[in-house]
């Protein structure tokens, strides 16, 4: 395994797509430096992070003991988690076929779960005029693909076959199901993998990080306008 001397960036705010990484990097056990990226405030759209995440959106990371040994960065959390587990050789495994299913889940996470789920969860609590249009299509989306993971968990215990980058990708978008109006009773595969991640205790150390920071800004009338009224710059 590589051994990291210099800590790695961590630009993060406590969000799903945050967790992601906290939990990855609590997991490999190597040194890191949290920098938090205040979404409320604005901090995204800071020049000197545009640097690093030019979509303007955390997480990203910088890491001084890069390719060759130069620093580089590497901001959306799928590519950061696929990065990682390359370096450290953990959590992604190395032959194709294993790796191939781990790949499977993770992109299906990116690309389906975590865009849908953030969805159901805007209209259900932040939308003023409660579109029952869009809640309805979100929330039984997000549904559907709970399934997915329900029939996929059925006698595996991860989303690969075994624990994976891909269980962090989408571990994070299930912690908050209450608010995207979805009962894990109703589907008690994912709710025994659930259970199972949120007993490691880097997943939990992972969810602490920010906590109380992400805490303060909630209700906060400022920071909505900043988080959904963003257009082009």
């Amino acid at each position: 395994m590589t051994i990291q001397t210099k800590p790695i960036e961590l630009y993060y705010w406590p969000t799903p797509n945050g967790w992601k990484i906290s939990i990855m990097l609590e997991e490999l056990g190597v040194p890191y430096v949290l920098k938090l990226v205040n979404i409320g405030k604005g901090d995204q759209f800071e020049p000197s992070f545009l640097k690093i995440a030019p979509n303007n959106r955390m997480p990203a990371i910088v890491d001084p003991e890069g390719p060759d040994g130069e620093p580089i960065s590497v901001f959306e959390s799928g590519a950061i988690l696929q990065y990682l587990g390359r370096k450290f050789g953990k959590f992604y495994p190395q032959d194709e076929r294993s790796r191939v299913a781990v790949e499977e889940w993770l992109f299906w996470q990116v690309g389906g779960l975590g865009p849908m789920a953030g969805q159901a969860h805007h209209f259900r609590q932040y939308a003023p005029e409660q579109i029952e249009y869009g809640i309805n299509r979100y929330t039984n989306e997000v549904n559907r693909l709970y399934g997915v993971m329900n029939r996929r968990l059925d006698g595996p215990e991860y989303l690969a076959g075994r624990y994976s980058i891909a269980d962090m990708a989408s571990f994070g978008w299930v912690v908050p199901h209450a608010n995207q109006g979805q009962d894990l009773n109703e589907f008690p595969n994912l709710k025994r993998w659930f259970e199972t991640m949120g007993a490691r205790p880097a997943v939990q150390r992972g969810l602490e990080l920010g906590k109380e920071e992400r805490r303060n800004i909630a209700n906060d009338e400022e920071a909505m306008k900043i988080l959904f009224g963003q257009r082009a710059r």
